[in-house]
């Protein structure tokens, strides 16, 4: 068997197992609050595997089934992971409905934190689903219909406070979605893999900046454009072709051999189109307020390529050390 035809079969192989390790499964929930004459209205989205998670012998399809016989375990599950204070006194909240989305196997829970006089400043805490350690929680306040406060729970969170009738500032946003990509980078070892894969074959500094940026470009690109809804193919068609990617460049650093030509900038350009559809799954699935997709667009990509220039930081070094004192060892 020739070395192409055995790395064609690696690929294949590795493609199979891989792809379901690979996938952007994010565990996340939502929290919409509407600040009301009334007080304020809560609607809780989450997937039903993770309410089927934390209540024992719950069904995933039953609750997406017939999610009303669950009703009171899971308004009882949402109030004691969902605090909302205003101006210091503890709301008491109200079952409003359940609804479940199929499309999405989400469950959409509603309900109404009453207020007996105007409410001046909100302090919320939520841990909805602590047990899963990646778990994170969106939330949005809203006063009318405009967006005026957003935020994220990861396990140890502390409370959040927002005064109503201000509005939150944009250094606000752009840190919170900076750390999510640099976040999702180093939880994902498919870009790492990627990223780390057009490394081998080492190069100039000038050479690996251009490889670098060509995959931002390109990556960027298609981020945009998917978050967008302009262009968004399916994830079950980017997912393995990201993994697919990975592979390619691995079998190409050891098939190189004596070629002349470093194809690295092209590889770069072309898969970036790919990962760049793999990043703005995840950035859809966050399901961002229209009014602040601009800057969660911008920030969540600048914190990927913060998260990808660390990456280069740390192994380019190493792969240069390698190379000029153990070729032996840099070519294995």
């Amino acid at each position: 068997m020739t070395r192409l035809a055995r790395a064609s079969l690696f690929a294949i192989v590795f493609l199979l197992v891989r792809w379901p390790a690979l996938s952007h499964d994010l565990p996340v929930s939502y929290i919409d609050l509407h600040v009301t004459e009334a007080g304020i209205e809560a609607t809780i989205e989450a997937s039903a595997k993770n309410y089927a998670r934390e209540l024992i012998d719950a069904a995933e399809d039953t609750l997406l089934l017939q999610p009303n016989t669950q009703k009171e375990r899971l308004f009882a599950l949402a109030v004691s992971r969902l605090k909302i204070d205003a101006d210091g006194q503890e709301l008491r909240p109200e079952f409003r409905g359940i609804e479940a989305l199929p499309a999405r196997n989400d469950l959409r829970l509603q309900l109404l934190f009453s207020a007996t006089r105007p409410v001046k400043k909100i302090t919320v805490r939520c841990s909805l689903f602590s047990s899963d350690q990646r778990h994170k929680t969106f939330l949005n306040i809203y006063q009318g219909e405009m967006l005026k406060y957003q935020d994220i729970f990861s396990k140890d969170s502390g409370a959040r406070d927002h005064i109503l009738g201000s509005q939150q500032g944009t250094m606000d946003v752009i840190k919170q979605f900076v750390r999510e990509g640099v976040h999702h980078i180093f939880i994902g070892p498919d870009h790492i893999l990627f990223v780390v894969g057009l490394l081998l074959l080492g190069g100039t500094l000038g050479q690996l900046l251009k490889i670098v940026t060509a995959f931002t470009i390109a990556h960027s690109v298609t981020l945009v454009l998917a978050t967008l809804n302009i262009l968004s193919p399916p994830a079950r068609v980017i997912e393995p072709a990201i993994a697919l990617s990975i592979v390619f460049v691995g079998a190409h650093a050891l098939l190189h051999g004596s070629e002349t030509r470093d194809w690295r900038l092209l590889f770069a350009f072309g898969f970036g189109f790919i990962h760049g559809f793999g990043f703005a799954n995840v950035l859809r699935g966050m399901q961002l307020p229209r009014e602040a997709l601009g800057w969660s667009l911008f920030s969540f990509n600048a914190g990927v390529e913060i998260g990808q220039a660390c990456i280069v930081l740390a192994v380019a070094p190493v792969l240069g050390i390698l190379a000029r004192r153990t070729p032996a060892v840099s070519r294995r």
